[in-house]
């Protein structure tokens, strides 16, 4: 059984490695790699390289001869993500793999998030395709949030403008170790899987456990999204960015962020990891 990872390289890429390592031998796995000189720690693992790049449709087909199962991770150029994951699907067809697991956004197919339109195309693309599927349709990463977390306990504040808005958000860790299990487990044909922390917060609550774990003073300032993103531009965060985290925010004050879909959690075997000890791993 050969299980191949795309944007093996990435945060969750490599994580997704690691979780693998824990469910079968490393010479089953293939690292997907844009370049593969970068990823010698992979290799030393016993893990296989293949050079995979969305860009050089070349180097597609011959990296998934002999692939069993397909993990594509969504790429992260917005705004370039359906075509060049279409080149994938298309080449995996080509190379005859047949299966593939996909990860998409919550609720992807009536989600109001900017971000869900390409994640809307690219599983249409897959269901065309003929291909066996599996939609890994994961919520926002807790670390979306925590990015900025020493700098938000040294000022006192944490910047917002989800209002009270619920949030579902699970770390990268645990999206991680339910893709490994889906792909080393069996029963996940063509099923869609609604990925979500087993617990919710408000960013109020987020300043509230930063202010508990810190010790020191922390509250939420929820603001105007005109006011968030000029405060973020500021900051120096690039326009695309900063388009995608207030239109995050905004959305979750309606329940875009928000989950009482418990897949994560039973695809894991236990809880989501806390809020609190996200936090912890944040701060130390």
């Amino acid at each position: 059984m050969k299980i191949a990872i795309t944007g093996a390289t990435g945060q969750l890429g490599q994580l997704v490695l690691q979780f693998l390592l824990k469910e079968t031998a490393a010479d089953n796995i293939i690292a997907l790699v844009r370049s593969p000189e970068k990823a010698a720690s992979l290799q030393a693992q016993g893990i296989e390289l293949r050079h995979f790049d969305y860009d050089q449709p070349d180097t597609l087909v011959p990296a998934l001869q002999g692939v069993d199962k397909l993990l594509l991770i969504s790429a992260n150029e917005i705004g370039r993500r359906t075509p060049q994951h279409k080149a994938v699907i298309n080449a995996a067809v080509d190379a005859k793999v047949p299966y593939i697991a996909y990860t998409s956004l919550l609720r992807a197919d009536t989600s109001p998030l900017g971000l869900s339109q390409e994640h809307r195309e690219t599983e249409s693309l897959i269901q065309a395709s003929g291909l066996t599927y599996t939609f890994l349709r994961n919520n926002w990463y807790v670390e979306n949030y925590l990015a900025a977390a020493e700098h938000v306990v040294e000022t006192g504040t944490l910047f917002g403008a989800a209002k009270d808005g619920k949030i579902n958000a699970a770390t990268r860790a645990d999206y991680a170790e339910a893709a490994a299990k889906v792909l080393t487990s069996a029963g996940h044909e063509n099923k869609t899987y609604e990925l979500a922390s087993s617990d919710s917060f408000t960013l109020a609550q987020l300043a509230e456990t930063l202010q508990q774990v810190s010790g020191q003073n922390v509250h939420y300032q929820n603001l105007t999204a005109e006011d968030y993103t000029q405060g973020l531009l500021q900051a120096g965060l690039p326009a695309g960015l900063v388009d995608v985290i207030v239109d995050a925010d905004i959305n979750s004050i309606d329940g875009a962020m928000q989950s009482d879909r418990k897949d994560l959690e039973q695809l894991l075997g236990h809880p989501t990891t806390s809020l609190r000890s996200a936090v912890e791993a944040a701060l130390k």
